[in-house]
């Protein structure tokens, strides 16, 4: 029964976040002088969005996820290996790094660069052609952006580690969600002004984290990203689901995510607040109104996304118990 749980649950894994089989002769073909030349042409230093793509991995999506509900409350962080094709990042693996941790921020010491360089020269010598290609780290229960000290460290890194990529999990919204919370970014060089787009999917921001995402979210972008996996990966994505899938098993997003929860029930009651005193002290022009619905619209949309990813919860519940107690009843 938990190898046909297992194999299912993966299969959901793969649909929910729609992983492509792909022909792996085409994904480990690798010509060093390519690559070389594209690196001198630096197109991307004539475009600011010319990386447009993020192909991921299932076997890079998985441990990243892994490495990011691993540190609980406290961000993580680890690399990315790749290489590019085009306008096209691809990631193919990321390893974790040895780093110091908070609930707001990590710090990378010396420590872990030097075992940063001990991995990429050790996986060389194995015959390996990936590139070091950017960095990710976690927002546990905060959503996928890049605070002022992401920008700053993207920037430092796509300033002397070109081509480099920024990816953020959120473990405890993955876990609420069902699906893998993440995004892809790159921010812009100094002194350049974005045109003025749209506007983007609405994600919910905690209103601590509110004037921290709203100064510097002009200074990057976000890349769209899909997810792939060849037939040399099954084996290996077998084993790490196993491990996954064992802990996805044996908890409830209801009980683990308790803290979250009344977090986002608490930033909510604020953000009411927030709006009610809105409501109170503007005065009835038409620019007026349209803030007051803009705002009280976005508590409707967090709103909506608590109770949704409750239900989610209930369900999931409900089908373990149906599936291991119930089948237990019935046979004895």
């Amino acid at each position: 029964m938990s190898k046909n749980g297992a194999a299912d649950a993966l299969k959901t894994f793969e649909l929910e976040n729609n992983i492509q089989t792909i022909d792996h002769d085409q994904l480990f073909k690798y010509d060093p002088q390519q690559y070389q030349q594209f690196l001198q042409t630096k197109p991307w230093s004539k475009d600011p969005h010319y990386f447009k793509h993020v192909k991921i991995s299932a076997i890079a999506l998985l441990k990243m996820v892994m490495h990011a509900r691993s540190g609980g409350k406290l961000e993580v962080m680890g690399m990315l290996m790749g290489k590019v094709e085009n306008n096209t990042m691809i990631i193919m693996d990321s390893f974790a790094l040895p780093v110091e941790g908070t609930e707001t921020r990590v710090n990378a010491q010396v420590e872990a660069y030097e075992y940063m360089v001990e991995y990429l020269e050790l996986i060389k010598q194995t015959g390996r052609l990936e590139n070091a290609l950017g960095w990710y780290h976690s927002h546990p229960g905060y959503g996928c952006w890049l605070s002022g000290i992401d920008v700053g460290t993207q920037s430092v890194n796509q300033q002397y580690s070109e081509p480099w990529l920024g990816i953020v999990i959120d473990p405890t919204r993955t876990v609420s969600a069902g699906k893998v919370e993440i995004g892809a970014f790159r921010t812009y060089p100094q002194g350049y002004k974005p045109p003025n787009e749209g506007p983007s999917e609405y994600q919910s921001i905690p209103l601590s984290k509110i004037e921290d995402f709203g100064v510097h979210c002009k200074q990057y972008y976000s890349l769209e990203i899909t997810y792939f996996k060849s037939s040399l990966d099954q084996q290996l994505l077998d084993k790490l689901w196993n491990k996954y899938w064992v802990n996805t098993l044996s908890s409830s997003p209801i009980f683990s995510n308790r803290d979250y929860i009344t977090g986002q029930i608490n930033d909510l009651s604020e953000k009411l607040e927030q709006a009610e005193t809105q409501l109170s002290h503007s005065r009835s022009s038409i620019l007026d109104k349209k803030k007051e619905e803009s705002l009280l619209s976005k508590v409707s949309k967090d709103s909506s996304k608590i109770t949704i990813e409750q239900v989610q919860g209930i369900m999931s519940q409900v089908f373990k118990n149906s599936i291991f107690n119930e089948c237990q009843t019935t046979k004895q």
